[in-house]
């Protein structure tokens, strides 16, 4: 009897869907299917800034791993998936971004500049609180940057996508907590 029990318990458990992963009240599913691949939720992090939450984060790959190196290097489909909590100007998402885009690219910037350029102009005015900022890689393709409600514009070149990737997933990361989130480091 025991022993069936036993069984039955652990067909239930083997059986049962994996729950999507939640941080600060969003929920991210376990998949999103990009240019016809799935990808697997690698892990989510939450920015803050001082006592702010400023947003979540999902990052969604196609073979998930803890290490960031492998993670920036593997030419494959990502996606960065961010969920703002708070209202932010233009100006406070570009300068981030391009700050830690700055620290990545090093040497490269110069070449990566236009680009970065084109990137900051498709980030609308304004972005409220509940809107999200899709970021999505795939080879060949260059990044797609989407934000909900609004345009949508493609940067070429996996050296660019490299350094957007990088300024979570870098050396020096925005927030080392976020990038040991995404990396499936924290739960």
């Amino acid at each position: 009897m025991k022993k069936t029990l036993t069984a039955v318990l652990l067909s239930l458990t083997l059986a049962a869907p994996v729950m999507a992963k939640e941080i600060a009240g969003v929920k991210y599913p376990d998949t999103a299917t990009v240019a016809g691949k799935e990808l697997k939720l690698n892990g989510v992090g939450l920015r803050k800034k001082a006592i702010f939450k400023v947003y979540t984060l999902g990052l969604y790959v196609e073979n998930p791993t803890q290490d960031a190196t492998a993670l920036l290097n593997a030419d494959e489909v990502k996606r960065v998936r961010m969920f703002m909590k708070r209202d932010l100007k233009k100006e406070q998402i570009t300068e981030a971004i391009e700050n830690g885009f700055k620290k990545s690219a090093g040497a490269n910037m110069p070449k990566l500049q236009a680009r970065l350029d084109t990137f900051k102009n498709a980030i609308p005015a304004e972005v409220k609180e509940g809107q999200e900022l899709n970021l999505t890689y795939v080879p060949g393709k260059g990044t797609t940057v989407q934000v909900t409600g609004g345009q949508s514009i493609d940067v070429e070149g996996k050296d660019f996508a490299d350094a957007l990737f990088s300024v979570w997933l870098g050396k020096d990361p925005v927030d080392s907590g976020l990038k040991d989130g995404i990396l499936g480091k924290e739960d």
